[in-house]
């Protein structure tokens, strides 16, 4: 049964006290180890990819009950927290300036797992994809500003990264999973969540979108000239956004502009386009300067020339509350942290030495939470 909930995720400021990364550090080090230790890395991966326990183990951890901020700041917890080398797994990227260093520090990956080449390259377009597609294919007024790649020395992937609405002061986090990723442009997320869902939101990764794909392919494979026809054939004087064909029953406004009819496109980046001839829609978002307001306007020539519709239904699917640093619930409780902290210290140092059955001192846990 799929478990669902709903929670406001606002934008909180601010940043967590050092006594509280401190412990976050030493706390995720240790439970990760069991983890890993006790299910393999694929396991670990997939609980990564999955939202519900991405946003307990922050609650774990102390760090907020519902903030964005979950996101970058357990990220970086566990790109600090994990060693690469005793446990085969390297987190890549993060917020803002760092989330570009993720081609670099991917790079860095053939020297400590023995990745060829081809394996490097492969990881890089799929980072690279990945953000591409919850920049350009699902637009829903949430550019990315947090990238997290996770890598194992077997070469399988998790990636969770998260864009803002600064109109509307809410976030948006995006999960995807190598072993679940079939086709990079149709619904490969493992979960979109958030605590918005918008009336109305581009969705070119939905299975209903995919004539919608294959023709605004097939238009970027003409003559730029024949395009810039087309967008003006659609685009009177007058009308100047999409609410010409938002049903008007919606009747709302929007937080977001998204929706708004490209008044410019790369027309360069068209020019590549149609010079590399793209077999898919994969290969056509790809291209260097293919970006949201291409796509929206190859989306509506498709629809409104063409007959074919993208999909207008937000992909979000739920969000989410727990709790910690503000004193909400109630405040982290440091003698606590610190003796949980120090059970799975003695539980990883126990198993290493051959006594795993003493892992069993993890149970004492229950104990802790029920004081």
């Amino acid at each position: 049964m799929k478990r669902t909930g709903v929670a406001r995720l606002p934008l909180h400021y601010g940043k967590a006290p050092r006594w509280l990364v401190f412990r976050m550090l030493k706390l995720a080090r240790e439970m990760s180890t069991i983890i890993i230790d006790e299910y393999g890395l694929d396991m670990f991966l997939r609980r990564v990819s999955d939202p519900f326990w991405f946003q307990a183990l922050g609650c774990v951890l102390g760090y907020d009950w519902h903030s964005s901020g979950v996101t970058t700041v357990l990220t970086g917890v566990l790109k600090s927290a994990i060693n690469p080398m005793e446990l085969g797994l390297t987190i890549c990227g993060g917020k803002g300036k760092t989330s570009r260093k993720t081609p670099t520090e991917i790079d860095l990956l053939g020297e400590k797992y023995g990745f060829s080449s081809n394996k490097l390259d492969g990881l890089r377009y799929v980072s690279r994809m990945s953000a591409k597609v919850d920049t350009t294919a699902v637009q829903a007024g949430y550019p990315l500003y947090h990238h997290a790649f996770f890598v194992t020395e077997k070469g399988t992937w998790a990636v969770v990264q998260q864009g803002i609405n600064t109109k509307d002061k809410s976030a948006r986090r995006y999960h995807w999973l190598s072993e679940n990723v079939k086709d990079f442009v149709v619904e490969p997320h493992d979960a979109v969540v958030g605590d918005v869902k918008r009336d109305v939101a581009l969705d070119m990764t939905a299975r209903e979108s995919e004539g919608c794909r294959k023709t605004s392919t097939d238009i970027a494979k003409e003559e730029p000239r024949k395009l810039r026809k087309m967008l003006l054939s659609i685009r009177p004087v007058h009308q100047k956004s999409l609410q010409e064909w938002i049903p008007k029953t919606l009747g709302k406004e929007y937080a977001i502009d998204a929706f708004s009819l490209p008044r410019n496109l790369n027309w360069n980046a068209v020019k590549r386009a149609y010079d590399f001839q793209p077999k898919n829609y994969e290969e056509l978002i790809g291209i260097k300067g293919i970006g949201p307001a291409t796509v929206r306007a190859l989306a509506l020539v498709s629809e409104l020339v063409h007959g074919e519709k993208p999909s207008w239904e937000d992909p979000v699917k739920y969000s989410f509350c727990v709790g910690g640093k503000d004193g909400v619930p109630y405040p982290v409780d440091r003698a606590t942290y610190d003796e949980t902290i120090e059970i799975l210290e003695n539980a990883v140092k126990q198993a290493k030495v051959g006594s795993k059955e003493k892992l069993n001192a993890v149970k004492r846990l229950r104990v802790l939470a029920n004081q």
